[in-house]
């Protein structure tokens, strides 16, 4: 994954109280809480490059004294981290999760000052060893086999610089991209490394590549026209056949993830062949039960995934680039619109049990 990490384990202790004071019934002060906040702008990396022995205490209580008889909360201990975050604990059980910046999660509370009801001792905070990981927030995410051309698709349509070559697995990390409207809207895109057969066992980037797949809202199926195949060793797919074993490896790995928005931008419209190869796709998709037959039956999905829209494209002449970012926006708002309308009935349905 080069530089890119998206999932970091952190060894987190809430502070100790502060001593009682037995003579006068003092109170000791709590120990302080580690705070994990979302920012902007953060990664794991950095968090990674910054403390290096990944360890965040709180402060210490404060004593009670004869000057204060309650002593002071110690102080909190907040660790910035990315947004999209899911915080497990070490056996893999999710205790909380930061979508959104400035959202906050306690990962340890400090432990209670000595007092009456301890004996005056005070207590030890909380310690724990917490996993983040972080899966990517994306309006739309592209999905495909290598080579189908998802760098270059992204290139194009935003402002992202991925790598690019002509051959398997050039993308090994995550790549952002943000399409500018001409009405200052954006819409983020994130490229996500290669899928291949068997991804939902965690062959090949399996499960760092899906996991991404989850916080997208919409995804957009990348094909290569005139089909694909991964070596020598592997069998060569036709562009329908390629699209179901995309939507196989999707609903193996979480079966939600198809009930997404689709788009298929199908690439590669420059080469020869290319327009019959589409009219044959088109049919194989308005009737995909007639062509089931020429996979296995381990290969064939238990649901097709229904697109929005078919749009073909060229990342080489730039054929059909103007189009699919009309069409990504189009089907953006078309969600945002009908989830409003969902917000609505909801608040009305609200008020009328109030009433």
């Amino acid at each position: 994954y080069g530089n890119f990490i998206d999932d970091l384990r952190l060894y987190v202790r809430g502070g100790t109280g502060g001593m009682g004071y037995p003579r006068l019934g003092g109170e000791g002060g709590r120990g302080g809480d580690v705070w994990l906040v979302a920012r902007e702008r953060t990664t794991l990396k950095g968090i990674r490059d910054r403390y290096p022995q990944k360890r965040f205490v709180a402060g210490t209580g404060a004593n009670s004294s004869v000057r204060a008889l309650k002593g002071e909360k110690g102080k909190d201990c907040e660790v910035h981290v990315p947004p999209g975050i899911s915080v497990l604990c070490d056996d893999g059980k999710q205790i909380g999760e930061l979508n959104a910046a400035g959202e906050r999660f306690l990962a340890a509370r400090g432990g209670l000052g000595g007092s009456l009801a301890t004996n005056f001792v005070p207590c030890k905070g909380q310690r724990r060893i917490v996993r983040l990981d972080l899966k990517l927030i994306a309006d739309v995410g592209l999905v495909g086999f290598p080579n189908a051309g998802k760098s270059s698709l992204l290139s194009k349509i935003s402002h992202a610089k991925p790598q690019i070559a002509n051959y398997a697995f050039t993308t090994i990390q995550p790549e952002l991209g943000k399409i500018m409207y001409a009405d200052y809207k954006q819409v983020a895109v994130a490229d996500l490394p290669g899928l291949i057969e068997g991804a939902h066992a965690n062959k090949g980037m399996g499960h760092k590549f899906l996991k991404h797949v989850e916080r997208t809202k919409q995804l957009l199926l990348v094909v290569d026209i005139s089909g694909f195949q991964l070596s020598v060793k592997t069998q060569f797919r036709t562009a329908f056949e390629t699209i179901l074993l995309l939507t196989k490896e999707l609903e193996l790995y979480k079966e939600e993830l198809l009930t997404k928005p689709a788009l298929l931008a199908v690439n590669k419209m420059d080469l020869p062949c290319a327009k019959d190869n589409l009219n044959e796709l088109r049919k194989q998709l308005q009737n995909p039960q007639d062509f089931l037959h020429l996979l296995q039956e381990e290969m064939i999905p238990a649901n097709t995934l229904e697109f929005k829209d078919v749009i073909p494209v060229s990342t080489y002449t730039g054929e059909g680039i103007e189009e699919l970012k009309a069409c990504i926006r189009k089907s953006i708002d078309e969600e945002a619109e009908q989830e409003n309308e969902e917000y609505r009935k909801k608040k009305l349905l609200l008020l009328r049990t109030s009433e």
